[in-house]
């Protein structure tokens, strides 16, 4: 029987953004969050647009070079936005996503400081390392962890999707197993919740949108000054049929009359 995902996703502005600019989608066959990097113009449009891209062409039943392909063609969708509109230029958002491969494995792509967590087996470990400033300062010996989590200039990211060429995005095949719990989210979860306190809620959830719900409560309750966003995927084997997309934050707002999912 093949195996496929049992998503679900929540996604709130916070108390302190006017605007949403976390993007995200959910289906049986992949999904994903997109957090519009702060700081440069429209990253609400630029995470909806990545977003928005990567549904309309799919995304299930590829090999880690043919995912990359998709969110080349997905990132030169922010450029051409860039290009009818000046204003644009410098938009960007970071990008982290599963998607259903060929054979038994799961694609996980990531650029940026969204991050995506396994619980398997009751042990729930990041996926992702951030591509970040405080981050190198912690892989240099700097910083300790429990220090990058506080300091000021955490949100200082060293990779996003921006339309550039020379953008980079790593993707990397996990064994796709019955039972596993992805977790993706927004740096409005992790910058203000620790990591202990998401395992427990992600573990004790019953389901996906029971987890994400939890999550994203559990932020707001600490007093996320971000947008955050979480997407829960459970693999499992039942013969549900295929489920279409659904779109959480910006990709909720820009483009949804455009979605072609054939």
């Amino acid at each position: 029987m093949p195996l496929r995902l049992n998503t679900a996703a929540v996604s709130d502005a916070g108390a302190h953004r006017p605007t949403n600019q976390d993007a995200a989608f959910a289906a049986s066959w992949g999904a994903a969050v997109a957090d519009g990097v702060g700081g440069g113009p429209s990253g609400d449009l630029a995470s909806a647009a990545l977003v928005h891209r990567l549904v309309a062409t799919r995304g299930s039943g590829l090999d880690a070079d043919g995912l990359l392909v998709r969110i080349r063609e997905a990132n030169w969708d922010i450029r051409a936005h860039v290009e009818r509109d000046p204003a644009l230029e410098g938009m960007a958002t970071t990008f982290t996503g599963v998607f259903l491969g060929v054979g038994p494995e799961l694609l996980l792509a990531h650029a940026g400081d969204s991050r995506a967590y396994l619980l398997r087996d009751s042990v729930f470990a990041r996926q992702t390392r951030d591509d970040s400033y405080v981050q190198a300062l912690v892989d240099h010996g700097i910083i300790s962890a429990e220090a990058a989590a506080a300091h000021p200039r955490r949100n200082i990211i060293t990779a996003s999707l921006g339309g550039s060429e020379g953008d980079v995005v790593s993707v990397a095949a996990h064994p796709l197993r019955v039972g596993d719990r992805w977790v993706l989210c927004s740096d409005g979860l992790t910058d203000y919740v620790p990591e202990a306190d998401v395992a427990r809620l992600i573990a004790e959830a019953e389901g996906p949108q029971a987890a994400a719900a939890s999550a994203v409560a559990l932020a707001l309750e600490a007093g996320t000054r971000d947008n955050v966003t979480v997407v829960v995927c459970d693999v499992v084997d039942d013969d549900a049929s295929e489920t279409e997309p659904v779109f959480f934050g910006s990709a909720a707002r820009w483009f949804t009359e455009d979605v072609e999912t054939a």
